[in-house]
């Protein structure tokens, strides 16, 4: 099974990689570009067969290493 872990910034958190790739789509000509986030993906492939323990175990890795959850927010999806 695996869980794919999507980390982002929370709002209100300063995001000057999200800044700088604005920047650089207006710089290349993209109009109307809003306001943009980066953040990371992260695929991580559990022998888990059990959905809910997959995703408990996601997001258990999630809180312990895989976000900062002090600045960061993370959503967890388990794919068979």
């Amino acid at each position: 099974m695996k869980a794919v872990v999507t980390v982002m910034l929370k709002n209100g958190v300063l995001d000057p990689q999200g800044k700088a790739i604005g920047q650089a789509l207006s710089g290349l000509g993209f109009d109307g570009v809003g306001e943009v986030r980066a953040g990371k993906v992260i695929e991580v492939e559990l022998a888990e067969t059990d959905p809910a323990k997959a995703q408990a175990a996601a997001e258990e890795m999630a809180r312990k290493l895989l976000a900062n959850t002090v600045i960061e927010s993370f959503k967890v999806e388990i794919a068979a």
